[in-house]
């Protein structure tokens, strides 16, 4: 076999695709597919230098298609990537999680756990705490810490809707 750099290029671009398979965010398939038109470049004889040119060309121009044009078509209706920690989720309601591995109080939020702390109660000794399956309504982040505050008695259809 012989090992030009049509051949690297290729093997690049395939790597590159199976590590895709472990992350699910298009970004890699876009550079995997960057390198493959870069094997085309080092097929028709061009010097590193324009290779590497060509694979940054390629790269500035899929990567951002991938990512705000083909992504969001692959994406479940509902689900905005990137936005937890933006206001989004302001006003929704969740149940209360407690941790196994510390035993700390939080809610999950697209998926991701972050402890709380109810609003009302003092910054920094507030409560932080809360039993198991506690309805609460998400306020803001202070940092990774979610603020809440204990939601109304009455149902919220919404509840089931935001808790895992």
């Amino acid at each position: 076999m012989d090992w030009n750099p049509a051949v690297i290029w290729l093997i690049v671009a395939l790597l590159l695709g199976l590590a895709e398979l472990t992350t699910g965010g298009l970004v890699l398939l876009a550079l995997g597919a960057a390198a493959a038109l870069t094997a085309a470049l080092a097929g028709l004889g061009l010097s590193l230098p324009w290779q590497l040119l060509g694979m940054g060309v390629f790269s500035g121009v899929l990567v951002p298609l991938a990512v705000w044009i083909i992504r969001p078509r692959f994406s479940p209706r509902g689900v905005a990537y990137g936005t937890t920690g933006t206001g989004v989720e302001k006003g929704h309601t969740y149940r209360t999680l407690v941790r196994d591995f510390d035993g700390a109080t939080g809610v999950k939020i697209n998926g991701d756990f972050y402890r709380l702390r109810v609003a009302d109660s003092d910054a920094k000794s507030g409560i932080t705490e809360l039993p198991p399956g506690t309805r609460v309504v998400f306020q803001t982040f202070d940092g990774t810490t979610a603020i809440v505050h204990l939601a109304h008695p009455a149902p919220d259809s919404r509840a089931n809707h935001h808790t895992e």
